[in-house]
């Protein structure tokens, strides 16, 4: 294993820069990333590597393509996009959108320790966003307009982020239910968390849509008491409480809740399947009509309140990959990346990667004379037309710019203050912005193509197992 400061160096994946890791899981990690493209073009992006020795077993790299598949097909503002699928040295990443944010479960924790509830309609308006999210993802289709029945499977506190910006989305379709998955649940196995399970899922009985509305209304139980419903000291615990089902009405631990809002809870909470709510959408406009909802400001001073310091560190270290992608290719990006702490979620596990120091991702440019730059320039001017030319010129005459200053677990019970963004003290200081940097870079060199794998069939079958083998060069 390579030493720990290796850990975390800058990697080339594809077209993208991995840098230190942004949070763990049993799976995989989710690592900072940035996206360098021509003309200056950049982007911040979350990069979901597979754990190296999953990498090469064929169920789990099944598993993990399909969450990317999944993904790639859900179109809704409340669920974290894919945005690209990068296999490179036998290692499988997923780039997904960055979002300046934290995880519902972490916010719940952090509220916990400040002694504070979470405000009844920004629960709401949280839980809202995440149930139009998940109807969203059971209504996609596949490209020749058949509904995929997708079902999540796995609605948590973990699963759910809420963004700076006030808006709450979905992630991890790691274990979803779908048709055409080429990986599929063997009999008798669950997937997911057991405290967010309802009776039939638990039973083995089939699973649909109606187990996501059920998971998340513990979710919102859970939000608005500040307290775990099924809690327990072991998973088997947790699993007899969850059969149990024994259920009280929010308003029996929050004495700031209106009773009215006991009974969309409920709802979703019934051990019937058919007394549940019949889409997730049905419960989000009952939600919005009982509670009514917070802006997304109120939502994101709420973050800001009680992860503040977390959200102002990340986008620190933000900030200094920014500039590091910016900077000479012979120069050490000089950020802390490997003093990133890595906070594993319940029933996860972490592990530690082992990569090899990778050469700087930026190509130096060729040195070009200043006559060479100049007939370019003047070659695109003509080619964009009088008045925008003459404008651009005057730019490029005139020399560059100076950049200009921007401005849960359970805990004790206990007297709980209900305390909202408005009259948390004080504020954070914003976040800082890298300077802005302009340069010309030439275009790449012209790649050689390369021949195509033999992709049909896209796997071997092992004559003494009869298991499938996946050719790791047809999962692009």
């Amino acid at each position: 294993m390579m030493a720990r400061s290796d850990e975390h160096s800058p990697r080339p994946v594809g077209r993208y820069v991995l840098y230190g890791e942004l949070a763990s899981g049993g799976m995989a990690t989710v690592h900072f990333g940035r996206l360098s493209g021509p003309v200056g073009f950049s982007r911040t992006v979350a990069i979901k590597r597979l754990h190296p020795h999953f990498a090469k077993d064929p169920e789990f790299v099944t598993m993990f393509l399909d969450e990317a598949r999944l993904c790639g097909r859900i179109r809704h503002p409340n669920v974290v996009p894919t945005l690209d699928v990068v296999t490179t040295q036998g290692e499988i990443f997923i780039v997904m959108e960055y979002v300046a944010g934290e995880a519902l479960s972490k916010l719940m924790k952090a509220a916990t320790a400040k002694n504070v509830l979470m405000p009844p309609k920004v629960a709401a308006t949280i839980m809202s966003s995440v149930l139009h999210g998940l109807h969203a993802a059971h209504q996609t289709k596949d490209e020749h307009g058949r509904e995929l029945g997708i079902v999540h499977r796995d609605v948590s506190p973990q699963n759910i982020l809420v963004g700076a910006d006030g808006a709450a989305r979905v992630l991890d379709f790691g274990v979803a239910k779908a048709a055409g998955r080429m990986q599929t649940t063997r009999e008798g196995q669950l997937k997911g968390k057991i405290a967010y399970m309802p009776p039939e899922q638990l039973s083995g009985a089939p699973v649909t849509k109606q187990i996501d509305i059920y998971a998340a209304s513990v979710v919102l139980w859970e939000a608005l008491t500040g307290r775990r419903l099924f809690d327990g000291e072991t998973e088997a615990i947790v699993l007899a409480r969850a059969i149990e089902g024994c259920i009280d009405p929010p308003s029996n631990h929050n004495a700031f809740l209106e009773p009215a809002i006991d009974g969309v809870v409920l709802r979703g909470l019934a051990r019937d399947p058919a007394m549940r709510f019949t889409t997730a959408r049905e419960m989000a406009l009952a939600l919005e009509q009982t509670i009514g909802l917070a802006s997304p400001s109120e939502v994101g001073e709420w973050v800001e309140m009680v992860a503040g310091d977390e959200l102002h560190r990340r986008a620190q270290t933000i900030a200094e990959i920014e500039v590091a992608s910016l900077t000479a290719p012979t120069a050490e990006p000089k950020i802390g990346l490997g003093k990133q702490p890595v906070v594993a979620e319940p029933h996860s596990q972490v592990s530690s990667i082992s990569v090899s120091r990778p050469a700087i991702s930026l190509v130096p440019p060729r040195r070009v004379s200043a006559a060479k730059i100049m007939v370019t320039i003047f070659a695109l001017l003509a080619l964009i037309g009088g008045g925008l030319g003459a404008l651009a010129m005057r730019d490029v005459l005139a020399g560059p710019r100076q950049a200009e200053p921007n401005r849960f677990e359970g805990a004790p019970k206990r007297e709980i203050a209900m305390i909202g963004p408005a009259t948390a003290a004080g504020k954070a200081a914003k976040e800082p912005v890298a300077p802005v940097v302009t340069r010309v870079v030439p275009p790449p060199p012209p790649v050689a193509k390369k021949q195509q794998p033999q992709c049909d069939p896209p796997y071997t079958i092992d004559p003494a197992t009869g298991r499938k083998k996946y050719k790791m060069e047809c999962l692009h």
